[in-house]
């Protein structure tokens, strides 16, 4: 009998070639999970008004939530990166009481319904949120139904995928070159930034990709802390709302934007993210 996985030097193990049939009772049910997945897709380019596409995309409203999206996007994976960088550091490499703890509320915002996390948001800075009463009080900042607030909630969204990102890299790096480096007289900053940040550079450009992709789609969240005000908190997936139910042609087109996106993230990342090495 021809046996599934080589044995290699070390007592490791290598698979087989893949079987070249599959079983009828596992092939409809993938065959339906694909058509499933795929359906939606296919129907939204289907049903795309092509000849009037170019005009859709060009006209001042949808150029106006692009833009904001782009942006808004762009500089919450920079905050994102400010701080989740040094957070996801701080998981791998130091063990301190309640870790764990940390780390499961770290990743919260990934399973959390995006409305409760505008709701929380809300209550913290809000104007007469926990923190945001003071931030009123003593320094005049508002950040509720502003775009500044669009960027702190897609941020809020979007940095565990960051985090997850760079702690799993920095897990499977070797930290004996932080510690040569420390040996020789480098601070602990020092290597971090000379040494550690080159060895998971890969880790953090997967981890802002899908960061700035995730902020890129957030809607429940940014819709509740944020508001739909056109040209300044209103981005693609609120534009998207709005338009569905009063010029469905630019909902699509609108729509098909996101997907383009979504599809070049994924190219983008599968490698890294997506396909097992």
């Amino acid at each position: 009998m021809r046996k599934s996985a080589a044995t290699l030097e070390g007592g490791r193990t290598r698979t087989g070639p893949r079987p070249r049939t599959v079983p009828l009772a596992l092939l409809l049910p993938a065959l339906l999970g694909l058509a499933f997945l795929l359906l939606p897709l296919v129907a939204l380019l289907i049903r795309t008004p092509w000849s009037t596409l170019p005009g859709q995309l060009t006209s001042p409203g949808v150029w106006q939530a692009l833009r904001l999206s782009l942006v808004c996007a762009t500089m919450a994976t920079a905050l994102s990166l400010v701080i989740g960088v040094p957070l996801a550091w701080l998981l791998a490499r130091t063990d301190f009481p309640g870790r764990g703890l940390v780390r499961a509320l770290v990743t919260l915002p990934l399973v959390l319904p995006p409305v409760v996390g505008g709701v929380a948001l809300l209550l913290a800075l809000g104007r007469n949120g926990v923190v945001g009463q003071w931030l009123d009080a003593w320094f005049g900042i508002t950040l509720p139904f502003t775009t500044a607030g669009v960027v702190i909630a897609e941020t809020f969204v979007a940095m565990p995928f960051l985090v997850i990102s760079v702690e799993g890299t920095l897990r499977a790096a070797d930290p004996r070159y932080e510690e040569a480096a420390t040996t020789l007289g480098a601070s602990r900053f020092t290597a971090f930034r000379r040494v550690t940040l080159p060895l998971i550079a890969p880790g953090i450009a997967a981890g802002s990709v899908l960061a700035w992709a995730r902020a890129l789609g957030e809607f429940g969240a940014t819709i509740t802390f944020a508001g739909n005000f056109p040209g300044r908190t209103q981005t693609m997936p609120l534009a998207v709302y709005l338009a569905l139910q009063n010029d469905p042609a630019a909902a699509i087109a609108l729509s098909l934007v996101l997907l383009t996106v979504s599809i070049a993230v994924l190219a983008a990342l599968k490698d890294r993210w997506i396909t097992p090495s």
